[in-house]
């Protein structure tokens, strides 16, 4: 499958804390880590990880932050024939400070990102892919909105319509406000967390916030509800799909969102059903969360399958081994 992904690169600063500092006060981390992060490069390497064809746009510095930036992005073999460099801002990121317990505070540069240019997208590669997916963050402001427009006009006009999965963030939400809703209800797939919900629609409960996006056009919509799970829902049924627990110890929740957004892609698009692929995104952000850093704990065919076997079918058939050659034996002359 092609996959064309709208979103940030960063370079995450990952500090890991008893608890977070006081105004003024200076704390000594339990664990202190630089990683490759951002949602759109999380989501590339992680579908590529899974065998697709990935096209990433998202602009980055002229910087030695931007190397490192994309550096699994490519070694996961994604195209970055839609990567811009910026020669005046630096490449995006992001300090993010955690305790054991989950409570997170960030400090988030958009920088170069916000700056993507709209006169480099090209049509034609949105309509020849199969999903378009586009987080929020790249639809709050600059240069990289009116992108993102652009591509979510042509995934809908193309000739054979391509499916748009948008999955928000707290960060966009929080900036953007219900402004931000006539840009996604229109997504065949709207993904995003409780709190976020409730800011998009300005209601104060799960229930009425998804009747109100019912009622604004929402054709799909998956709730992330931490440790419950997630919700899926469509104007017919709605349903809670219990969360995955890992063998593994969950050490960093950092890019566990964006991996569950990748996932669920995948699964929709492997013919899986909508709480069959929030099942297996459950399952993949869980994992996910196992490992430090966004993109540290690939993904595999086996892990989706062990807990949605119909993705079984989805896995790459494996090489054929190579064929054993037979030496013929000299005949001793007689």
């Amino acid at each position: 499958m092609k996959f064309y992904i709208i979103g940030d690169v960063t370079v995450d600063h990952l500090y890991h804390l008893e608890r977070l500092p006081e105004p003024g006060e200076e704390v000594t981390p339990q664990q202190a880590s630089m990683k490759p992060g951002g949602a759109g490069g999380t989501m590339s390497v992680t579908l590529a990880r899974l065998g697709h064809a990935v096209t990433l746009a998202a602009r980055v510095g002229d910087d030695p932050f931007a190397e490192y930036a994309l550096s699994r992005v490519r070694e996961s073999g994604v195209s970055e024939a839609a990567i811009q460099r910026d020669a005046a801002l630096i490449t995006s990121t992001i300090t993010v400070m955690q305790t054991r317990d989950g409570e997170r505070a960030m400090i988030s540069d958009g920088a170069a990102n916000r700056q993507l240019d709209p006169a480099g997208f090209k049509k034609k590669d949105v309509e020849a892919a199969d999903a378009l997916i586009i987080n929020a963050y790249a639809l709050t402001e600059g240069p990289q909105r009116e992108y993102s427009l652009a591509a979510i006009e042509a995934a809908r006009g193309a000739k054979t319509p391509v499916p748009v999965f948008i999955d928000l963030g707290t960060g966009a939400v929080n900036k953007a406000g219900t402004s931000l809703l006539n840009d996604v209800v229109g997504a065949d797939y709207l993904m995003l967390n409780q709190h976020e919900l409730q800011a998009l629609t300005g209601t104060s409960s799960i229930s009425a916030a998804l009747a109100q996006l019912g009622k604004a056009g929402a054709r799909r919509v998956v709730v992330k509800v931490g440790k419950m799970g997630s919700i899926t829902w469509t104007p017919e049924d709605t349903e809670l799909v219990d969360a995955y627990r890992p063998a593994g110890k969950v050490v960093d929740s950092t890019g566990a969102g964006d991996t569950f957004t990748a996932v669920f892609a995948h699964a929709i698009l492997a013919g899986a059903g909508i709480g069959g692929a929030a099942r297996a995104a459950n399952a993949a952000g869980a994992l996910a969360a196992t490992g430090f850093g966004a993109q540290e704990r690939p993904i595999t065919h086996e892990d989706l399958s062990a807990i949605v076997p119909e993705l079984a079918a989805a896995a790459p058939a494996p090489a054929p081994a190579p064929a054993k050659t037979t030496r013929s034996r000299k005949t001793p002359a007689s």
